[in-house]
């Protein structure tokens, strides 16, 4: 398993990279917010040879003008991992099953040389989840056992605390198997 975290413009951009083999930095929020911390994370996480993936949080509607917002904001170089983050919003909404899928085939369109991954937490991947439509690979947050999440779906990377900051697992042999799969 490869030790990884997630950043937002909540954590430090000068965060420890010890030990890490990848970062998720989040990039966008909805159809305005950029992490004002994100050039920093990306540098962070580039000058310490992890892989990087960006994070769009998504909010219902609007999946179009959201889909090419985060790709207009996130950074493009070849490796590079996208994800949607898809939970309840800050009013207590969220985007339907539907509305998720088309998100990521919408962002899989517009980089197709990217693999678009879906983050969300067991409860909706068990309770909201209809399709089990994940794009590349599904991220999933279960605060358990490293590596052991509550859930039968095939996975590529577990958040599995929040504390003291959000740290993944990903299931993969070696940095270079996860590069490769990245395709960088």
């Amino acid at each position: 398993m490869l030790r990884g975290i997630d950043v937002s413009s909540y954590q430090s951009s000068s965060y420890d990279t010890d030990g890490l083999s990848f970062v998720f930095v989040k990039a966008t929020e909805g159809r305005s917010y950029v992490n004002p911390k994100m050039a920093a994370q990306t540098k962070r996480g580039r000058d310490a040879g992890l892989v990087v993936g960006f994070y769009h949080f998504l909010w219902p509607g609007n999946l179009t003008e959201q889909a090419e917002y985060f790709v207009s904001k996130a950074p493009e170089r070849r490796g590079d991992i996208l994800a949607v983050d898809w939970e309840t919003t800050g009013d207590g909404s969220h985007a339907s099953n539907s509305e998720k899928d088309r998100f990521i085939r919408e962002v899989k369109e517009l980089r197709p040389h990217h693999k678009v991954v879906l983050y969300t937490n067991r409860h909706f991947w068990l309770s909201y989840d209809t399709t089990s439509y994940a794009g590349d690979g599904l991220w999933i947050a279960d605060y358990v056992t490293a590596g052991k999440p509550r859930i039968q779906a095939k996975w590529r990377f577990h958040q599995y605390t929040d504390d003291p900051l959000d740290k993944n697992v990903a299931d993969f042999s070696s940095g270079s198997a996860l590069r490769e799969w990245a395709g960088a």
